[in-house]
């Protein structure tokens, strides 16, 4: 059964270049008669993609490729301009982690925000609040507001409530990076759970070794394009050929 679908996915995102331009700028450009158009890029070009329930799917690509936009689609936090998205099933996205957190309130109270913006009812995120805690390291901080914790702190109670939640749909980027090697263990202990378990999974990594071990298929993207799919040895056996092509023509 088809959890993720995608059908002629495109995305034009703004440069960063009309990002930086602020308002009184643009005002001062068009009393010139300066102003012009803020350039487009365009990030994803017409992907189609179909993921089955249980698969689990490593993309990879050089940075910049799309990959993480990519998983932004699908999660729901960015909308394409052309094309459709279509999922079946409970999401939790580990993009950008602590990126859904209030920083004005408690850790505790976002435990209980976060886990109901997945779905989840406030009593329920109330009896899980003590295992994630737990697991992030944060037991002594659950009523410190999350501008007081630190970076990797927020990353870690970002982790800890998404995987403690056990979503139907995993979207990892980079996750198993962040931390120190303590954390990254327990990361990799606790994922290893949703492997063996029929949870559907989307992972960014730039760890070959992971795609090509742990993932059944892998995706390859470059320039907003799915330039090659398939069983995962051989999509990144395919990745690092053209990188060696790439590198021989450059010399």
């Amino acid at each position: 059964m088809e959890v993720i679908r995608l059908d002629n996915v495109s995305l034009w995102r703004r440069t960063q270049e009309e990002f930086s331009y602020d308002l009184k700028k643009t005002l001062l450009s068009v009393v010139e008669g300066k102003y012009r158009q803020p350039a487009k890029k365009l990030v994803l070009d017409n992907i189609d993609l179909v993921v089955a329930k249980g698969e689990k799917i490593g993309i990879i690509g050089a940075n910049g490729s799309g990959k993480s936009t990519l998983l932004k689609i699908i999660s729901g936090i960015l909308q394409p301009t052309t094309g459709t998205v279509r999922v079946r099933g409970q999401v939790a996205p580990l993009i950008e982690l602590g990126a859904g957190f209030d920083a004005e309130i408690s850790v505790m109270d976002n435990i209980l925000l976060y886990g109901v913006l997945l779905g989840f009812s406030r009593a329920e995120m109330k009896a899980r609040a003590r295992s994630i805690l737990e697991f992030a390291d944060l037991e002594d901080y659950a009523l410190v507001p999350v501008k007081g914790l630190s970076s990797g702190m927020v990353a870690r109670l970002g982790f800890a409530i998404a995987t403690d939640v056990q979503p139907e749909i995993l979207i990892l980027d980079e996750i198993l990076s962040v931390g120190d090697e303590s954390f990254k263990n327990k990361c990799k202990q606790r994922m290893e759970k949703f492997w063996d378990d029929n949870v559907t999974i989307l992972v960014v990594s730039h760890d070959l070794a992971f795609i090509s071990t742990s993932c059944k298929k892998a995706i390859y993207l470059s320039q907003g394009n799915i330039i090659f799919q398939g069983e995962s040895q051989e999509v990144v056996d395919y990745y690092l050929e053209r990188i060696k092509e790439s590198e021989v023509f450059t010399y």
